[in-house]
């Protein structure tokens, strides 16, 4: 299992990431909301402005601080260390 760095010393599975997508857009705001209320979100943003929101193949959700790009860039930088291409 391989962990990425999501910020703040927090880490996911990299296998179980479904999508990270930019928390702006109306619909991605509603989900927050339904997944915050049927008690799955995850908030690993420690109180600052949320820049990305991972998407895990269990249906929780993570809001992350640090931005879509970066994140991507990690899974990338994992994936080539691995020699697997995704």
């Amino acid at each position: 299992m391989k962990l990425i760095g999501i910020g703040f010393g927090n880490l996911v599975s990299a296998e179980r990431v479904v999508a990270i997508v930019s928390p702006d857009s109306a619909p991605i705001k509603r989900m927050i909301q339904d997944v915050r209320e049927r008690g799955l979100l995850v908030d690993a943003s420690f109180g600052r402005s949320t820049r990305s929101v991972l998407m895990m193949d269990s249906g929780n959700v993570i809001l992350s601080a640090l931005p879509p790009e970066s994140l991507a860039e990690r899974f990338e930088k994992s994936d080539e260390e691995d020699g697997n291409n995704r």
